[in-house]
């Protein structure tokens, strides 16, 4: 009999119930350690071939961890694989850029990123491209900072069950064993954490928000505030707002049924230095060509398939953006419009005419805004500016704003990119194959604009949505931050931090910065902030700094020597209701697949290990259909211990 039937029998004799079986399991059935598993995607192909014999044409839409693991796995069987990514830099949410700041250059990033043990296809991507394991760090622990109770220190976790529950509370200065045997309701509540069942929990828990899921489980109170929520906030999703049935698949991919616990790593460069610049080496090496700062417009389809992508560049691409009234456009400033398919137009006047430029930023394609201060352009997710007439004066973009023609027509102006008055198709990138691997905001814009008369489909892709805004707050100070023993810290209970990470104790060029100035870099984030709270820029950095200090107060006498502030949104929804709606990687097109973290599947993958696993299954389903021996999937455990 497997351990995992036996413990369940041993629990139905005891009578006793499942949470006070969890505190008595070891001493019953002995322990239980999670495994890592292989996902079955189908048994169809399963002894393929290694390659094709005749190349094939694929386009891959988006640079990000999804369509980067897709192109390297279809070049190395041998197809003739084009990567279009709309920012000038690969890499999507880990990819960087240079700042100028107190004399020097500086990487920075979109914000912390830990490498979990248990991304399995994502480390075999690294791997794969030849990145060192010494680019991590093992980071030395996971410290919560409470706003009205102690800080708390989770340290590595044994990987047997129930072990590393005991772990988990005995590291606790709030939780204690007795308090969650004489809460019945509540250990019942929590052990649904341990019967994590795919079809059975989103049945019965993806119509309700996590926090309700809790609540009405009555789940102990410290445990909810010492341990589910600050770790719930990590998905970028409110714990209000948050699936319980996409909680239950995070925690048990993160802990319950993690063989690794909490085991992650970090990198001692940026991002972009230590894995994403490898990772383009990888793909120029396996012949991928690249299409940076290249947008895809629309796909042209015949019948059941794709035969091409229509793609915008600075030399070509769709001539109309926007009819309107003249009288809406402001005597000064400029004013934002927004065309059908969703970009958005800046359109000004200058003397007695018009200007308007291309509202998208050159860095990575997020709508800027108009900045009244200089009466240029905004773009808030990576703190870009422009002047009035569209040429970058700070922060990433070094690609002035796309100018576009204005044309009166009586009381209407046409506004059309400049120079392709008569109208333009853009270029049209043939395929035999096609994988949208954009994030959330991309693809719809993308699907909406290819008019597929698929309605349903459309419906699908049209109802992802985008989690709550989260910002970044990077600051150098001027003195060393001595009580802070770690890289990096989880927050619960303020209004905007989540959590902390202290550049200048992990990573380069920060440590050698600090050890010159005596100084800090330290990185706050908000990592989904509320309708309520969202304030004017001054208001919330005013905010994030007073809990900086309220958590280490030395930082109250610091000089500040330099910020970024980024206020973005491009994070996957994961609300009540979502799931049952999302498209799945298969498509009505038979040679159209989707990959990203957004997209519906089965297995237990979140954010990171969920792009890279979504593009490995989207390059499997070609393989599929050319007789080619598909890449093994590795896994968690596909359901909890006591599913």
């Amino acid at each position: 009999m497997e351990r995992r039937e036996f413990i369940k029998k041993m629990l139905q004799r005891t009578g006793i119930g499942a949470g006070v079986a969890v505190a008595g399991t070891a001493g019953l059935v002995g322990y239980y350690q999670p495994r890592k598993e292989f996902y079955l995607q189908s048994a169809e192909g399963a002894e393929g071939k290694e390659r094709l014999e005749l190349s094939k044409k694929v386009v891959v839409i988006g640079g990000g961890l999804a369509g980067i693991t897709a192109s390297l796995e279809l070049a190395r069987k041998g197809f003739a694989v084009t990567l279009v990514e709309s920012s000038a830099s690969l890499g999507g949410k880990l990819t960087g850029w240079d700042l100028e700041a107190l004399g020097e250059r500086f990487p920075v990033e979109h914000g912390f990123h830990g490498f979990f043990d248990q991304y399995y296809n994502l480390n075999e991507l690294f791997a794969s491209a030849g990145i060192k394991p010494d680019v991590f760090l093992a980071s030395p622990g996971y410290p919560v900072i409470f706003k009205n109770s102690p800080e708390e220190i989770f340290g590595q976790t044994p990987k047997l069950f129930p072990l590393n529950v005991f772990a988990i509370i005995g590291q606790s200065r709030r939780l204690d064993l007795i308090s969650f045997l004489k809460n019945s309701k509540g250990l019942l509540s929590t052990i649904e954490l341990f019967r994590y069942e795919y079809k059975k929990s989103f049945q019965k828990y993806d119509a309700i928000d996590f926090m309700t899921f809790c609540r009405q489980g009555e789940t102990l109170p410290a445990f909810v505030d010492t341990v589910l929520h600050p770790f719930a906030d990590a998905t970028m999703n409110r714990m209000e707002v948050l699936s319980a049935a996409e909680a239950l698949r995070y925690f048990h991919f993160y802990f319950m049924g993690s063989p690794e616990g909490l085991s992650f790593k970090i990198t001692n460069r940026d991002c972009m230095t230590a894995l994403i610049n490898p990772l383009e080496a990888k793909l120029k090496e396996l012949g991928v060509t690249l299409r940076k700062g290249c947008s895809a417009g629309r796909l042209k389809v015949e019948g059941k398939r794709v035969e091409g992508v229509v793609v915008d560049s600075p030399d070509s691409g769709s001539a109309l953006y926007l009819i309107l009234d003249a009288a809406a456009v402001p005597q000064e400033g400029f004013a934002a419009f927004v065309t059908v398919d969703g970009v958005p137009v800046m359109v000004g006047r200058k003397g007695n005419g018009y200007l308007a430029f291309d509202g998208r930023c050159t860095h990575m394609g997020c709508p800027v805004t108009p900045d009244a201060l200089t009466g240029g352009f905004y773009c808030p997710c990576h703190a870009g500016r422009y002047d009035a007439s569209g040429i970058p004066v700070s922060g990433p973009p070094e690609a002035p704003l796309a100018r576009l023609a204005v044309l009166p027509e009586g009381e209407k102006l046409v506004v059309k990119r400049e120079g392709i008055v008569g109208g333009g198709e853009g270029e049209l990138l043939a395929c035999d194959y096609c994988v949208i691997a954009s994030d959330v905001r991309g693809t719809r814009g993308l699907v909406h604009a290819s008019q597929l008369a698929r309605p349903e489909f459309e419906s699908k892709v049209a109802s992802l949505g985008e989690a709550d805004p989260y910002a970044v707050y990077r600051l150098w100070i001027d003195r060393k931050i001595d009580s802070a023993e770690f890289p990096f810290y989880t927050v619960s209970g303020y209004t905007y931090t989540d959590s902390i990470s202290l550049y200048s104790h992990f990573q380069e060029p920060f440590i050698s910065w600090a050890k010159k100035h005596g100084g800090t870099v330290v990185e706050l984030h908000a990592y989904a902030i509320a309708p309520k709270d969202i304030r004017p820029e001054e208001e919330i950095k005013a905010t994030m700094l007073q809990e900086l200090h309220t958590m280490f107060p030395e930082t109250r006498e610091a000089k500040l020597l330099h910020e970024l502030f980024m206020l973005q949104s491009n994070f996957s929804r994961w609300a009540p209701g979502d799931h049952a709606r999302r498209p799945g990687i298969e498509t009505p097109f038979s040679n159209l697949f989707l990959a990203g973290d957004w997209v519906k599947v089965d297995a237990p993958v979140f954010l990171m290990e969920a792009a890279a696993f979504t593009g490995r299954m989207a390059a499997n389903l070609i393989f599929r259909q050319e007789s080619l021996k598909p890449i093994p999937l590795p896994i968690v455990p596909m359901k909890g211990l006591f599913a």
